[in-house]
């Protein structure tokens, strides 16, 4: 029912999903737009693209008249009038007629050219089947397409041609004014040719308006380049970020954070100004070669300048590079602390912990005023010692100038444009501690944002998923041995049962017994180390992670409420959902009871992690919020810790009919919410030591008769 409701009110989604069946690789609408930023609960053209390239397709938006279209590139994406769009199956110029798949039909028809041209844009999505390689030459692909960063890079590559091309004008350009002031003092001023001036004056003035217009253009094009950049990695890194496994995620998220935040190095070091610089370095060459047309031996006092600036930044390299490291990593650390005594401010106050957390802090303020300073002073010495080649340079060639001209072997025009050109030829050099700095930083930023992007996810692009819309809600365990990432011990040993469909079972023991664990590796958010999952006898890990969830009902112990309204918080995921099936979920879990209290009804704010409700209020919407997808498996993690005895009562109520044929997994220490259940299966120290009827298993436990480890 909820598929259909997609596809109705997402055309484009529609589509996809009928694509996706007609070429045998099925997949949900939930899977095709899971983590893609719909436009009003809907994929645009544009989304479109990237939904396709999950099913394995690849495609094109383009503009084409339907009687242009060939018959070899059907079945192609028509987009219609009214934000509409159909599957055109084929088309029949003979007879007038074409075959096409609506998804508000739900099946394919024929009807009239004329009459499918009145609704037609223009515009198709022409899409093509990629060939699936086998995993070795996938690889040898993946190596040839590049780096995430550099591969993305090269997209701009016919940007930074054209940016090439404005630089080399622009330093042909750098040329007038040294060769019109040469020509002026040598040739116009010894022979008073005013009218020679003014010609050589417009045309320097020419030069210049052009020059100009290039600096201009080129600095749009880097700019244009670098927002594309930015805007597609951006994309990219959170695109990783929110498919990463979730047993791969780091330990401190305020670090995790700050190495996301990094990335604006990396796109300072991509701005327009350092580009310039690095375009305009090699040009050195073209200048030193001009000098020595023009002046001949005075092209070794430039010449002589650049190889000291390159070689003072050499030697600093290696202490600039540990300064930026350590500040990298004490800004990470700084970051952390910050995250984690905002998201903590309760238990920091109540505790009395703030005197830890501000030594902790000013430890890490110290450390960055520390090695920020140490790679500033370095960056500042190679721009002062580069400033004093530069100034040396400038007196060394005017006297050896000096000498030439006594000599006769140099004219005064020709001394004063080699001045001039030799402070073109060091100048970038002048900048070079700066982008040494710039650099550095940008490496280490890029270093640790490729370690972000070679964790795993959750869904690899190579794998091919069973198709499973919906689970019946079968659960095997069958030898499930598993270990949380850094652990010394194992947190299940040898775990094994079987969960009919329909069957009502709690998961009871100890505190850290493996309840929770259990639940987890049922949501796919783990893996098992040893061991395998099945839902309906299939592996957990051949299900879809969106499918998988799509079909489980969580709510889970420590309930995560966003910033936003009621009706926000519990549609979240599931923005096509109708009022009437979030009412149905409200009145379920108790949320109208105080919705209804309130003046603004489900627009009612929750505050930062639910911090304007109370915990009972909480877990009414994190309840809610479970149920709107009518899932046919429960796994519910003391759903009722924070409430009252009333409140308790209804929901327990509310579920007894509600969960009459469905998967329940109950973890609770409450007595009271075990008569939901009928079988109880007993956890202690990741092993199962007790599984049956619960009358039995509660009487075992009375009498003692469990082997529980003390």
């Amino acid at each position: 029912m909820v598929k259909k409701m997609e596809e109705v009110q997402d055309p484009l989604l529609g589509c996809l999903v009928h694509l996706t069946h007609q070429n045998h690789r099925p997949m949900t609408g939930d899977v095709l737009r899971d983590g893609l930023p719909l436009e009003n609960g809907a994929l645009t053209p544009k989304l479109f693209i990237r939904a396709a390239k999950r099913a394995g397709f690849s495609s094109r938006i383009t503009q084409r008249p339907l009687q242009k279209i060939s018959p070899l590139t059907l079945p192609a994406v028509l987009l219609l009038e009214g934000d509409n769009a159909c599957v055109l199956q084929e088309l029949d110029l003979a007879s007038g007629e074409a075959t096409v798949y609506q998804p508000e039909s739900g099946g394919a028809h024929r009807l009239a050219i004329e009459e499918l041209e009145r609704a037609y844009t223009g515009y198709a999505i022409f899409v093509r089947l990629e060939y699936r390689f086998t995993e070795r030459v996938s690889k040898v692909l993946d190596q040839q397409e590049g780096h995430w960063f550099w591969g993305t890079i090269r997209r701009s590559a016919g940007i930074y041609r054209d940016v090439l091309i404005a630089s080399f004008l622009i330093n042909l350009f750098v040329l007038a004014n040294p060769l019109f002031v040469m020509n002026v003092y040598d040739r116009v001023v010894p022979n008073a040719a005013i009218e020679t001036l003014w010609v050589l004056a417009i045309g320097v003035f020419i030069v210049f308006l052009f020059d100009f217009g290039l600096k201009m253009l080129r600095a749009h094009f880097i700019e244009l380049a670098g927002k594309k950049t930015d805007i597609l990695l951006s994309s990219l890194l959170f695109e990783k970020v929110m498919s990463l496994q979730y047993g791969a995620m780091p330990r401190s998220v305020g670090a995790f954070a700050n190495n996301l935040r990094e990335f604006d190095a990396i796109k300072t070091f991509l701005s327009s100004s350092t580009n310039s610089v690095l375009i305009d370095i090699p040009f050195a060459v073209l200048f030193l070669l001009v000098i020595w047309m023009i002046g001949g031996p005075l092209v070794f006092v430039p010449l002589a300048g650049v190889p000291l600036i390159i070689l003072y930044s050499l030697v600093v390299k290696g202490r600039l590079r540990a300064a930026i490291e350590r500040t990298f990593t004490s800004s990470a650390k700084k970051n952390a602390i910050l995250v984690e005594a905002l998201t903590a401010m309760e238990t920091v106050k109540t505790q009395r912990a703030s005197s830890t957390l501000q030594l902790q802090w000013e430890q890490a303020v110290g450390y960055i005023a520390k090695w920020s300073m140490q790679a500033k002073m370095i960056s500042t010495s190679v721009t002062s010692f580069a400033g004093w080649v530069t100034q040396v340079s400038s007196v060394a060639l005017v006297i050896t100038g000096v000498y030439l001209i006594a000599e006769r072997e140099l004219s005064m025009g020709a001394l004063i444009a080699c001045v001039i050109l030799s402070g073109r030829v060091l100048q970038p050099m002048a900048q070079v501690a700066s982008l040494i700095a710039s650099y550095h930083q940008s490496r280490t930023a890029l270093e640790a944002l490729d370690q972000i992007m070679q964790l795993p996810s959750e869904r690899e692009s190579d794998q091919q998923y069973v198709h499973r819309p919906t689970l019946d809600g079968n659960i095997a365990f069958r030898n499930v041995q598993f270990a949380y990432p850094s652990a010394d011990n194992v947190s299940l040993e040898k775990v094994s049962f079987n969960i009919n469909a329909g069957e009502k079972v709690a998961l009871i023991g100890r505190i850290g017994s493996g309840k929770t664990t259990i639940e987890k590796l049922m949501l796919g958010l783990y893996r098992p180390t040893e061991g395998s999952i099945r839902l309906d006898g299939i592996d957990i890990n051949q299900i879809d992670p969106v499918d998988l969830r799509r079909s489980i009902g969580y709510v889970p112990q420590d309930i995560m409420l966003f910033d936003g309204s009621v009706r926000e918080n519990i549609v979240m995921g599931a923005a096509e959902v109708s009022d009437d099936v979030l009412l149905r979920a409200a009145e379920l879990a108790g949320v109208d009871h105080f919705v209804n209290r309130h003046p603004r009804g489900f627009d009612m704010p929750v505050g930062e992690r639910g911090s304007a409700l109370s915990g009972g209020q909480k877990q009414a919407i994190a309840i809610a919020r479970a149920l709107i997808h009518s899932p046919n498996i429960l796994i519910l993690d003391e759903p009722t810790n924070s409430m009252d005895n009333s409140s308790e009562e209804f929901l327990r109520a509310q579920f007894a009919n509600y969960a009459k044929d469905k998967t329940l997994v109950l973890v609770t220490h409450k007595m009271s919410l075990l008569s939901l259940v009928d079988r109880i299966i007993v956890i202690d120290a990741g092993n199962v030591v007790a599984d049956g009827p619960k009358a039995a298993v509660l009487d075992a436990l009375k009498q003692g008769r469990l082997h529980i480890k003390k």
